[in-house]
């Protein structure tokens, strides 16, 4: 998996720099003369035609008309719009608050009939217990001061988790052990949360996998929090960002390290076990 996941965002912003060049080449400029006429520096077109940085509305607009084709502006905006569609600071998506966002989610997991998830780090949200998921979410809030609305994103994402009991949806996650044995919350949210994934365990809907400490990680390595839609979209959440995967190459990648990474998984009562040993290890 020799590609980074932030790829197919930069995929985007490049076709966006190479039509940016394609049409200063057209109308005979030189970079320095397409800066002057723009009323910027070199570094700056130099930046955005190297895919380096990204072109405001207002950069697109004065690059064409410079290059005496204004029609062409709105078409390249559009495409460099689809590269925050695929690429989204959370600080972005995130400025008002956490609930927005996980309204805007529903859709897509109610949309999706297969749902493929891998976590290293917490429970995943299909799965959390309102207090695991309002220990989590304040956390989160904290940490990017964000306004906190909290109560209305556990209720959120509660209403997601119905398609773990509505429809024919199928689900199947992958977590490490280490996220059995990693508190948030307190010790009475963490045993009720490891409580709660023993009752899911019994859901036909749901395949739970759990990675054991002490694998081999001989074909894939430690990935970050990813989802599989379908095969139609990948979903990474990375400190920084929520990327959106859609090129089909790539969720092929993402779909064999799954693959990999259940070969190593137990389920069923091995899986029990070792939840089971976790909340000992809570008492």
């Amino acid at each position: 998996m020799s590609r980074s996941p932030f790829s197919s965002a930069q995929q985007a912003r490049e076709r966006v720099a190479a039509r940016l060049r394609e049409l200063r080449l057209d109308a005979g400029l030189t970079g320095d003369a397409l800066s002057v006429k723009c009323g910027w520096s070199p570094a700056k077109s130099s930046r955005v035609e190297h895919a380096k940085a990204a072109p405001s509305d207002a950069d697109i607009r004065a690059w064409c008309t410079a290059c005496g084709q204004p029609e062409q502006a709105e078409d390249l905006i559009a495409a460099n719009r689809q590269v925050d569609h695929l690429y989204v600071e959370w600080r972005r998506q995130q400025r008002t608050g956490l609930s927005r966002l996980q309204d805007a989610l529903l859709p897509v997991y109610e949309q999706s009939r297969v749902l493929r998830a891998y976590s290293s780090s917490m429970v995943p949200g299909l799965l959390q217990t309102p207090e695991y998921a309002t220990a989590l979410l304040t956390a989160i809030t904290a940490f990017r001061d964000i306004p906190n609305d909290v109560e209305q994103a556990v209720a959120s994402r509660a209403k997601r988790a119905r398609i773990l009991y509505e429809g024919s949806h199928r689900v199947v996650i992958l977590i490490d052990e280490a996220v059995l044995r990693r508190t948030f919350g307190g010790r009475e949210a963490m045993t009720g949360q490891l409580a709660h994934l023993l009752d899911l365990l019994r859901l036909p809907s749901l395949a739970l996998g759990i990675i054991p400490l002490g694998s081999v990680w001989e074909t894939v390595w430690l990935l970050e929090t990813f989802h599989i839609f379908d095969s139609s979209l990948v979903s990474i959440e990375t400190l920084s960002a929520y990327i959106r995967i859609t090129e089909q190459n790539e969720i092929e990648l993402y779909e064999k390290a799954f693959v990999e990474m259940g070969r190593m998984a137990v389920y069923g009562p091995p899986a029990r076990a070792l939840i089971e040993s976790a909340i000992d290890a809570l008492q």
